[in-house]
């Protein structure tokens, strides 16, 4: 099947979709509903550009029999530069068209769950998580995205041990999840009075948000505790079970929350919490798949690997699976991260690109 046998194909099942999305069997079955929109949305982007393709085509044939058979010698070159424009917009449709049908991560669509933790280094690592958060939030701000903290644990002396927040918006997981793995500091910590450079180091889990029709969470299989929230050092923050904890029993899987006053809100938050942590178990089958088809250094849900180096000293970053390197330290923990994403995007594509044509 060539290129365009390809696209025509696609462009039918965008009216057949379209066409199903109207009957009304359909918009009283919610989750098939959503599943063709989300399908219809994907295929949008091929669509226009078949379109475009098909006419730009059509204007090459056109434009090489006004050059074949026109007798005025003005129109006929003329038409050899539109020709040209014709030939290099048809090419960099094919290029742009290799792309769109290359198998895209179907959650890539989705908002995210981001899980910061701190690793080796004490209290630095707790410092560099929470000025990790802290990029992220600036980066969401840049994007319009929202954010919106599900929990939290303070290190002893600023930042996080441990920080869980959803982002929110069209597309966020398809660029947060670049974030994923590792992320080391080198620096003289806050805590260090000799001026010695320590490495410390935070880990960035990213999760596709799983809704209701994602996974289906029986009541029978989980398990829920309450008890007394409390503050640093253990120390009462209420006298009432708002906190709440709650225990997937067929997957052993725990989740407490204590942030809110509100024990219905916990219980919200936690169960949001559970469903993306069971939805992840299966979404990550399908990651080792795709890596194990796939030689990528790029994105392959691999999270003990060292992904970036922050260099203060140096004012430099070190991004280890393009091995893209920038001194724009201060510019990048303010947000600046949009460039490096896109790099990161780029070469994952070269590499589906690269295998596409090998298979």
């Amino acid at each position: 099947m060539n290129i365009l046998e390809k696209l025509e194909a696609i462009y039918q099942r965008w009216l057949s979709i379209g066409e199903e999305i109207t009957q009304p069997d359909v918009m009283s079955d919610m989750k098939r509903y959503i599943k063709l929109n989300k399908d219809y949305k994907d295929l949008t982007s091929v669509v226009e550009a078949y379109k475009e393709y098909k006419n730009v085509l059509e204007n090459i044939d056109n434009t090489k029999d006004v050059i074949a058979n026109e007798k005025d010698e003005e129109f006929r070159e003329m038409a050899k530069l539109e020709l040209d424009a014709f030939l290099t917009r048809r090419d960099e449709l094919e290029e742009e068209i290799r792309l769109l049908l290359l198998p895209s991560d179907p959650q890539d669509s989705k908002s995210a769950q981001v899980e910061i933790r701190a690793g080796t280094g004490g209290d630095e690592a707790s410092i560099f998580a929470g000025d990790l958060f802290r990029m992220y939030q600036h980066y969401c701000d840049k994007k319009g995205w929202k954010l919106e903290v599900i929990s939290m644990t303070e290190g002893t002396v600023g930042g996080f041990k441990e920080v869980v927040f959803e982002v929110l918006g069209e597309g966020v997981y398809g660029l947060m999840k670049y974030e994923s793995g590792v992320h080391r500091v080198q620096r003289v910590p806050q805590t260090e009075s000799q001026g010695r450079v320590h490495t410390s180091a935070a880990s960035v889990v990213v999760l596709p948000e799983a809704d209701e029709f994602d996974v289906e969470l029986k009541q029978s299989d989980i398990r829920k505790d309450t008890y007394c929230s409390s503050g640093p050092g253990g120390q009462s923050v209420n006298t009432t079970y708002s906190a709440v904890r709650l225990t997937h029993v067929p997957t052993g899987i725990v989740v407490a929350i204590q942030d809110e006053k509100s024990q219905l809100k916990n219980l919200e938050k936690a169960m949001r919490v559970l469903r993306n942590r069971l939805f992840e178990r299966e979404y990550q089958k399908w990651l080792d798949e795709v890596a194990s088809k796939r030689k990528t250094m790029v994105s392959t849900g691999d999270r003990s690997a060292k992904i970036r180096t922050y260099n203060y000293p140096q004012n430099r970053l070190t991004d280890h699976r393009i091995n893209l390197t920038m001194y724009n330290l201060a510019g990048f923990m303010d947000g600046d991260i949009q460039d490096t994403i896109e790099a990161l995007q780029v070469a994952e594509n070269a590499e589906r690109l690269k295998e596409a044509v090998e298979v």
